[in-house]
Order: structure tokens, then sequence, then C-alpha cells
């Protein structure tokens, strides 16, 4: 059964980095936010599930989320909870790329 709190996900708006960005050095970023993310709190479980609702396609990572028991607040995944009501915050660069990425050079 589906929670009336539950909102379909979308992937997030276009955003830019505040510099051009190449995939390589989104990556480091990307691979740096969840190797620490856990230590601020929430169950490793819901961050191993967030980040594979990341990486996955929008419909996939809808079941992610729903069979997680995950609660979306905005829809673009930015800003969750846990069924305990721990916060999990993601940046928009573990979710989408920006519009400025550039080649590696």
């Amino acid at each position: 059964m589906i929670a009336e709190n539950t909102k379909k996900l979308r992937k997030p708006k276009p955003w830019k980095h505040n510099q051009p960005i190449t995939r390589t050095h989104l990556k480091q970023m990307r691979d740096e936010f969840w190797d620490t993310a856990p230590h601020y709190g929430g169950q490793n479980e819901i961050w191993d599930a967030l980040r594979a609702a990341a990486e996955a396609d929008i419909n996939l990572a809808q079941a992610i989320v729903d069979s997680a028991g995950i609660i979306i607040t905005n829809a673009d995944m930015t800003l969750c909870y846990d069924e305990r009501g721990a916060k999990y915050e993601l940046p928009k660069y573990v979710l989408s790329e920006p519009t400025n990425l550039i080649r590696d050079s």
C-alpha cells in the first residue's frame, strides 16, 4: 500500500556547477559524498537505497524508494526521511549531471 505522503519521483531541474566540471571530477564528488554520508546520521541501509535510487533510472528509483520505506519530501530526492524520521539531504550533483559538464581531456 502506498502512503499518502509518497511523492512521484522526478528528475532534478537542470543545474549548473559553479565552474565547468569533468565527468571524472563529478564522479569523485559523488564517491566522496556517498562515502561520508552515513556519518551525518540515519541508517546505512537507507543511504545504500538512496544511492541505488540516485544511480538508477526514474522507474527503478521509485521502486527502490518505495520498498525501502523512504519518505520523499522533495520529488527530486534532495530531501528525504526514513520511517523513523531521520533526515537525508542529497546534493543535486549525486542526482543528475550539471548543464556545464565538460569532457575529460
